[in-house]
């Protein structure tokens, strides 16, 4: 089964569905969307939103990950129920709408039924044809825009501009356009046009900055003490953000531009919980978000320490050999799995990771099957072991003998606690959910 990027299917489908009226904050991006959407539905959640929904892709542990009411996971019964009617209408109509377009309705419903006063939507791949952006215009508050790199050329094109192009395609008219920090110098040209072509206002996100002693040398480590200044508050915003790395100052960033442009966009009496949203909310919504999988930290024994993250692109391995250099002197223990996704290749993505000036230790995996999502494959196990191999040839290569992926994680962690390096479980957020399946289980 492959990916085929059209709006037509979820768009007679949705039509068949109860409207969606619920008022909506969109986010797009390659890296870092996610922790947007995370920390945007904590302040909106802190900032006395009586019901805030969140939907992300791809889910964690379970499908329900990808769809949350005031930051917890909706209950089996709620999603069940919202999917049966999502698929009967769409078996009794013959739509045919793939299992990302039924999830995202499935999304919607949830968030419509259960009168969400915000939602935050996160994009699933892209933005133009992405099943999200079939959302009403006047359902939109703000879209915004995180780090643009290369991933998923195959659907999105093949450079840096032509991904920004498909990106910027949420933008919507008359609302305002969150444009996040940029890695690349040729993503604003681009969306600004982009923005203008359908009349959405640009809004360049806010710098962030540590504030305070910020010293990762203790793991795990504190929380990043920071500080922003708004146009809409003559007082600066300081906090405590718990997401880690410096990649995270930009992510609140954007949030925060989002948040700034509720106030100069958005009525009060749409929203009246904006009434509630001062400094201190956002404050307390900034210390409070949780975004498992991102740079966590977790203690599975007394001496060992996990470093779970999601990178699975090069210029997501690329911010978590950045911060993993902060953690520096320290031999590292990298348990890998990669997707299988050309024109990425291993050599690329795991490059910033066996090049840190440091001894490595590395177990190589492969990933249990995402639930609907057939065409994710993971790379074998032969060609991760030539490109370690090739990256690091001194390096210590451990494979597992079990056929099960949770089962050669399962023994990964037992080989990698027998030593003292922080261990690291990255490559593909399919792992990182392996390893929260195993917490679970107290797998040790």
């Amino acid at each position: 089964m492959s990916i085929d990027l059209s709006l037509d299917r979820i768009r007679r489908l949705q039509a068949k569905l109860v409207p969606y009226t619920r008022p909506t904050c969109h986010i797009t991006g390659t890296n870092g969307k996610g922790s947007v959407a995370a920390l945007l539905s904590s302040i909106f959640q802190a900032s006395s939103a009586r019901t805030v929904g969140r939907f992300n892709s791809p889910h964690l542990v379970s499908i329900r990950d990808s769809i949350t009411i005031n930051n917890e996971p909706v209950s089996a019964d709620v999603y069940e129920a919202a999917r049966s009617h999502v698929e009967q209408t769409d078996a009794a109509h013959a739509i045919g709408a793939s299992s990302f377009e039924l999830l995202t309705c499935t999304a919607l419903h949830i968030f419509e039924r259960a009168q969400a006063d915000a939602v935050v939507l996160e994009v699933g791949m892209g933005g133009r044809l992405d099943a999200t952006n079939i959302i009403p215009d006047s359902t939109v508050l703000a879209s915004a825009l995180t780090a643009v790199d290369l991933d998923h050329q195959a659907f999105l094109g093949s450079s840096v501009s032509a991904i920004a192009l498909e990106k910027a395609g949420i933008a919507r008219p008359g609302r305002p356009f969150v444009l996040g920090k940029q890695v690349h110098a040729e993503v604003e040209p681009v969306v600004r046009r982009a923005a203008a072509q359908v009349g959405a206002e640009i809004v360049l996100a806010p710098s962030v900055v540590l504030h305070g002693n910020n010293s990762p040398a203790m793991l795990p480590p504190l929380p990043q003490s920071v500080q922003a200044q708004l146009p809409c508050f003559p007082e600066s915003i300081r906090a405590l953000l718990p997401l880690h790395g410096e990649h995270q100052l930009a992510n609140l960033g954007t949030a925060l531009g989002v948040v700034s442009a509720l106030f100069t966009h958005c009525p009060v009496d749409r929203l009246p919980w904006l009434a509630h949203l001062t400094p201190d909310s956002i404050s307390r919504g900034i210390q409070n978000t949780k975004w498992p999988g991102r740079l966590s930290f977790h203690q599975l024994t007394p001496s060992s320490v996990v470093l779970a993250d999601g990178a699975h692109n090069p210029a997501s391995a690329f911010t978590l050999a950045a911060y993993l250099k902060t953690l520096l002197p320290r031999p590292i223990t990298f348990l890998v799995a990669l997707s299988h996704s050309p024109p990425k290749s291993p050599l690329e993505t795991l490059a910033p990771l066996l090049s840190l000036p440091t001894s490595y230790r590395v177990g190589l995996l492969q990933f249990s099957p995402p639930a609907g999502m057939p065409w994710v494959q993971p790379e074998s196990l032969p060609n991760l072991r030539a490109v370690v191999s090739q990256l690091a040839p001194d390096a210590e290569i451990w494979e597992s003998s079990a056929e099960e992926p949770i089962e050669q994680l399962r023994s990964a962690l037992k080989w990698a606690v027998e030593g003292d390096e922080l261990i690291v479980v990255a490559g593909s957020l399919y792992l990182v959910a392996d390893f929260y399946r195993l917490l679970e289980e107290n797998p040790l």
